[in-house]
C-alpha cells in the first residue's frame, strides 16, 4: 500500500476522493467514536461500517483512526497543513 504524507497540499483532494458514506464515516471517526458506536448512529451493521473504514484507509493511503483522522481535520481546516509531530522537549531547562 502507497503511504502519502499527511501534510501534503493535496490533502483535501484525497479526501475529496471518498464517496459521501465513507467521509460521513471518517468524520465519525475524527469524532473519536468506535466501529459500534458508527454503526448504531447509521443504522448498519459494524461490518457495513468496518468495509468502510479499511477503503477509507486505503484511498488515503493511512494505516489507523489517528492518522485519518487527522488528515480529515486538515481537509476541513480544523487543523493547519504543517500541523505534525511535535520534537521533543529539550533538556537545557
Amino acid at each position: 500500500m502507497e503511504r502519502h504524507d499527511p501534510s501534503t497540499p493535496a490533502v483535501a483532494d484525497r479526501v475529496g476522493k471518498l464517496s459521501p458514506r465513507e467521509r460521513e464515516i471518517l468524520g465519525l471517526i475524527a469524532l473519536g467514536l468506535s466501529n459500534s458506536e458508527i454503526a448504531k448512529r447509521l443504522f448498519v451493521t459494524v461490518h457495513a461500517v468496518k468495509y468502510h473504514v479499511s477503503s477509507i484507509y486505503q484511498k488515503l493511503g493511512v494505516t489507523n483512526r489517528t492518522e485519518a483522522a487527522v488528515l480529515f481535520l486538515k481537509a476541513q481546516g480544523d487543523l493547519p497543513e504543517s500541523c505534525g509531530p511535535r520534537p521533543p522537549p529539550s533538556d537545557s531547562g
